[in-house]
């Protein structure tokens, strides 16, 4: 770069040895100024030393991607009761207590087994047949099982785990034909009857289609 400013005077200082017009000669003088006064702070200033650029790697770190867990389904169960709880039985070894995730809520249970010899399990009851206290519940890890204990709400013998729609409940909506919900109710009672309930509630049911009778559980018992 000081070589570039020497060459610039020197051809400067020869413009203005053979300029003629004042105005010319001036602005020659003025650059000429210039460039003698940037040259000598140019050499006068403390050479910068050109950073070494650090190299960036482009490579990008791996980071554990938090898939979707898949439950394979337990092979099965077993429980109990007594008046004040209930006990659920699951056959499974290997069970980590401390990667068990257990939800208890007053209608449903979700007990989630992870890492059980590279397999995840999980149990559920979305709702129970009656409600229970979740903060006495509790789950208990056994060499070959685990149990779940589940406090009733109220003192009682359970009929099922798992709440069943009542099938014998007919539809109390208003805006519903009531004949529909009778229907109903007497196909529900068909498929849950025996052979002597069947025949009899096909014959109260031809007999309601065909205008013999108003009333199609008129005569059953």
């Amino acid at each position: 770069m000081a070589e570039d400013f020497s060459l610039d005077l020197e051809e400067l200082r020869h413009l203005q040895s053979i300029a003629k017009r004042p105005r010319v000669i001036s602005l020659i003088s003025s650059q000429i100024c210039n460039l003698e006064k940037f040259s000598k702070e140019t050499v006068s200033a403390p050479s910068l030393q050109t950073p070494t650029p650090i190299p960036i790697s482009t490579s990008t770190a791996k980071v554990p991607i938090n898939s979707a867990i898949v439950y394979t389904p337990l092979p099965g169960f077993s429980w109990d009761q007594d008046n004040d709880k209930l006990k659920i039985y699951i056959s499974l070894e290997g069970i980590d207590q401390e990667k068990v995730e257990a939800v208890y809520k007053e209608t449903s249970v979700d007990i989630k087994f992870h890492d059980v010899k590279g397999k995840n399990y999980r149990f559920a009851i979305p709702k129970l047949n009656e409600e229970i206290v979740p903060e006495k519940c509790k789950f208990l890890v056994r060499p070959t099982r685990a149990v779940i204990t589940l406090f009733k709400a109220s003192k009682g013998n359970w009929l099922d785990l798992q709440m069943k729609e009542d099938k014998l409940k007919p539809s109390l909506d208003k805006e519903r034909n009531p004949m529909a919900g009778i229907m109903d109710l007497m196909k529900n009672m068909y498929d849950d009857g025996d052979d002597e309930m069947k025949k009899t509630i096909a014959k109260a049911w031809t007999d309601a289609r065909s205008g013999k009778t108003a009333d199609p559980l008129k005569g059953f018992p």
